[in-house]
């Protein structure tokens, strides 16, 4: 017997509305990962004999290079025509739109991260780059599953409709607001959500939506697992003491699973128009982070302890 499985997926992304500005789940995704991510942090250097005044200096850097890392990876990667102004702006000029920071591209990030942890390690923590990263990396994987959980209350990066009676109907992406209103007459976007989701007069149009793969779950549970291995390593072996090792298992880990998983997304666009490749965006650019990866798990180097 094959095991069949629905869902009709209408979270409200919004928490609560200041005015007409949203406060969404997406942001306090980030606050959770920053805020949990900061208390590992300070588990891992209290176990490293580091001052925890150091973290402060750490969290700072971390918030703004990832924050200007995805913004503008983002519309580099991502985004054909843009203004310098709406990379850095939580909002569209022409027309004006508050979008908040949706556009966020991880690869981005994870560049940014990079070449911020140069400078902390070089002026606060005084430690080589690697040292930073081995350690780092272990509460991003971790944050990693909360930024997916927050698009997955998005109803956004959906995957591909599975042609089956399994999967997720996101009914936000695939109905947009203006044809929700304008088919349920009602006077609120949710409430128009509302109605085809749970109104029997509507059950034609909700059988329109098709059943997607839900990869934001796919790709926070493979998350969930390499913070796991992360973790076991850093705690349980002496791998640490090779300068890299750790960095190295996470951009392996990660970005495999990235790319695997991108091939039940749905197309998002990007720079993969520019190759004539049967791989899409995000699958092009973990290919070389998975690479460098490989180098820091395998190159012989001797084990130091630091």
């Amino acid at each position: 017997m094959i095991f069949s499985l629905s869902i009709d997926w209408n979270f409200n992304p919004d928490i609560f509305k200041i005015g007409s500005f949203p406060i969404k789940y997406y942001s306090l995704m980030y606050v959770l990962a920053f805020v949990i991510g900061l208390q590992l942090m300070k588990r891992i250097y209290i176990k490293d004999n580091i001052s925890l005044e150091k973290l402060d200096s750490i969290f700072i850097y971390t918030v703004v290079s990832m924050l200007l890392g995805a913004r503008i990876g983002h519309y580099l990667f991502y985004e054909e025509n843009y203004t310098l102004a709406e990379v850095f702006l939580p909002f569209k000029l022409h027309p004006f739109e508050y979008t908040g920071f949706q556009g966020l591209a991880s690869h981005g990030a994870a560049i940014g991260i990079i070449i911020a942890m140069y400078f902390y390690s070089k002026k606060v923590v005084k430690k080589p780059l690697l040292w930073t990263l081995d350690r780092l990396v272990i509460p991003t994987a971790l944050g990693a599953i909360f930024v997916r959980l927050g698009n997955l209350f998005n109803s956004e990066i959906v995957g591909k409709p599975t042609g089956t009676d399994f999967g997720f109907k996101f009914i936000r992406n695939d109905i947009s607001e203006y044809k929700a209103m304008a088919i349920t007459q009602a006077k609120s976007v949710n409430k128009a959500y509302d109605l085809i989701a749970n109104s029997s007069r509507f059950q034609e149009e909700l059988a329109q939506v098709p059943n997607r793969y839900p990869t934001q779950i796919y790709e926070a549970v493979g998350y969930l697992f390499t913070f796991i291995v992360l973790w076991y390593i850093y705690w349980k072996t002496d791998k640490k003491q090779k300068l890299g090792y750790i960095f190295g298992v996470f951009m392996v880990m990660l970005w495999s699973i990235r790319f695997i998983i991108e091939f039940y997304k749905e197309w998002q666009g990007g720079i993969e128009t520019l190759f004539n490749v049967n791989l899409n965006t995000g699958q092009l650019l973990s290919i070389p982070l998975v690479l460098v990866g490989l180098f820091f798990m395998f190159r012989p180097i001797k084990i130091r302890t630091v």
